[in-house]
């Protein structure tokens, strides 16, 4: 077997394994998503509870974030006895290096079918999409996913 085949062999799988760890199933949905709060200016909705500005953060997500909620999840926020979000809700994250430059955006968005998940880079390309593991299994310990906040209860 030629080297270049060897090498090729080995590759390869290891190239795909980084592929599929992605889990960028609906860039399509995400960018749509994206550009609808873009559109609605997420930036000036209400801020997150805990999240009065930028926040230093342990999390794997960034530096520093900015957390910020739409009115459907903003309204949740002030009923006694909820369970879940409503579906409507959004949940939008941007995260800064220890520079200050914006490195990813997060957004989740509660639909009917459950929550709907992307992250992008700093300038809006869709990183991970859809329900991937990676979230659901850190996100998994929050109130119906939410880990920056939970339920008024």
């Amino acid at each position: 077997m030629s080297l270049r085949l060897k090498l090729a062999s080995v590759l390869l799988p290891i190239a795909l394994v980084g592929m599929s760890c992605r889990e960028n199933d609906a860039p399509d949905e995400a960018v749509a998503l994206l550009e609808s709060v873009r559109a609605d200016d997420y930036q000036g909705w209400q801020r997150a509870p805990g999240y009065p500005s930028r926040t230093p953060t342990s999390a794997p997500h960034a530096d520093a974030v900015e957390i910020f909620v739409n009115d459907v999840l903003a309204e949740a926020l002030t009923e006694e006895g909820l369970v879940e979000w409503p579906v409507g809700s959004i949940v939008a994250k941007d995260g800064y290096d220890s520079d200050g430059a914006l490195e990813l955006i997060a957004l989740m968005e509660k639909r009917e079918s459950g929550w709907f998940w992307a992250e992008y880079d700093g300038d809006g390309e869709p990183l991970f999409s859809g329900e991937p593991g990676i979230c659901l299994d850190c996100h998994a310990s929050g109130d119906d996913y939410v880990r920056a906040f939970g339920f008024a209860n």
